[in-house]
């Protein structure tokens, strides 16, 4: 209660200094994830200044606000964020910023239901990582032109070369990720991980995706959990299990000992970009990039 007592109070405090006119006469946005925030700077360029509150390897799901994060946010005119409760410690936070008027677009529960997977690990009853559907991530897109286009018309023309060019891209992308996909046989087309970050990827392209600690790295796994896992990786034949740049690597590693345990030797196939982008700077930091990197990574292992 006291810490809850502290952030309203400390919004409250915040909003009451904040500055109404736009810095350099652009619109202000602050986004969470670095996926959001690559996406946010391809559609709004020079036009528009942008603060992500998540950088390289940084766990969505455990993120709290920090007294820096709450002045970006209060003095923001755009906040793009996930949604579905994937920065489940921050929605207090955002009910707050949309009450004080400013705009907050919870991006991924724009999608319809319909296409969502279901899930009860999380208040919204739907698995978040929906960026891995690259069909999801172009209503993304969209949502976030139209967005900037209504806070700032003057730009409007911008923003939709800038989307039309993106949405390229993004075409350009599926297509080559099929392409490479198509390499793996089906019965190989295994995916296990730290956590279930990747169902969105898997239905998609015809992956069998298993998660060590489920879709929240909230919770930790159990003995249980990591000898049920292990036995399935053995009778599947199970040949690479990956690391996520966002989750210790310490739960896979005792998969990996688990499956030795009983036998079977399964390597540790590389590192995936999951609930964040690489370093800022590297091909891996941009989505696109991202995306390639992951796909190489997981098919060159499994073969």
């Amino acid at each position: 209660m006291k810490k809850a007592y502290y952030l309203l109070l400390l919004i409250a405090t915040v909003f009451s200094c904040k500055n109404d006119t736009k810095t350099n006469g652009k619109l202000n946005v602050v986004t969470t994830t670095t996926m959001i925030t690559d996406l946010v700077k391809n559609i709004g360029g020079d036009a528009i200044n942008v603060q992500g509150l998540m950088g390289s390897g940084v766990d969505p799901h455990l993120y709290k606000a920090s007294e820096g994060d709450v002045s970006k946010l209060t003095n923001a005119d755009v906040i793009f964020f996930n949604g579905l409760h994937l920065e489940g410690k921050l929605v207090d936070v955002f009910e707050k910023m949309e009450g004080l008027g400013i705009t907050t677009v919870a991006l991924a529960e724009k999608i319809h239901k319909n296409g969502l997977i279901g899930s009860e690990n999380f208040a919204s009853n739907y698995d978040p990582h929906v960026w891995f559907n690259i069909e999801y991530f172009k209503e993304f897109t969209k949502q976030v032109t139209n967005t900037l286009s209504e806070q700032d018309p003057k730009n409007k023309a911008l923003y939709e070369a800038n989307e039309k060019a993106y949405l390229s891209k993004l075409d350009k992308l599926e297509e080559d990720i099929k392409g490479t996909v198509n390499a793996l046989s089906e019965e190989k087309r295994i995916l296990v991980t730290a956590h279930d970050a990747f169902n969105y990827f898997g239905r998609a392209y015809g992956f069998k995706v298993v998660g060590l600690q489920g879709l929240s790295t909230v919770t930790e796994a159990g003995v249980q959990d990591v000898q049920k896992l292990a036995s399935f990786i053995i009778d599947h034949k199970v040949k690479a299990i990956f690391v996520e740049s966002s989750v210790p690597k310490r739960t896979i590693e005792a998969l990996q000992k688990a499956v030795k345990s009983k036998d079977y030797e399964v390597i540790i196939g590389g590192t995936l970009y999951s609930d964040a982008l690489g370093n800022a700077g590297t091909p891996e930091g941009t989505y696109l990039g991202m995306y390639r990197y992951n796909i190489k990574t997981i098919v060159k292992a499994l073969l």
